[in-house]
């Protein structure tokens, strides 16, 4: 996948790429309920971002970045239980599991500098 800068596409390549990765997935409980929760929690994420975009107070800026953050960190370590017992692709686990870092820390980043630009 080629890496973007753009916050929004990034967010909406990584829950896309979360589907690819989990339509692969083994079809039993395990397989299900790992694929479920993290498309959720994944397409949360930029959901929330897009709603992010759209809020008009500082505060409401940094709710919405809150439960983005909070999504990606659900994703992250879904990813690392999956990594844990070897499940899905290797490679595309591990690439999903450093997104989501790197989604994380930007958004934590994003989140810290509206609370510094209210004081």
């Amino acid at each position: 996948m080629k890496k973007t800068y753009n916050m929004e596409d990034r967010l909406v390549q990584f829950a896309g790429e979360i589907i690819l990765y989990c339509n692969k997935l083994p079809n039993h409980n395990t397989g299900r309920y790992y694929s479920d929760q993290m498309v959720r929690s994944a397409g949360s994420s930029a959901l929330n971002y897009g709603e992010a975009q759209g809020t008009v107070t500082e505060k409401d800026f940094i709710n919405k970045m809150s439960l983005v953050l909070k999504e990606l960190k659900e994703t992250k370590v879904s990813l690392k239980i999956l990594d844990y017992v070897k499940y899905g692709e290797e490679q595309k686990r591990k690439f999903l599991l450093q997104e989501s870092q790197e989604l994380a820390a930007i958004s934590a980043t994003m989140i810290l500098n509206k609370k510094r630009s209210q004081k």
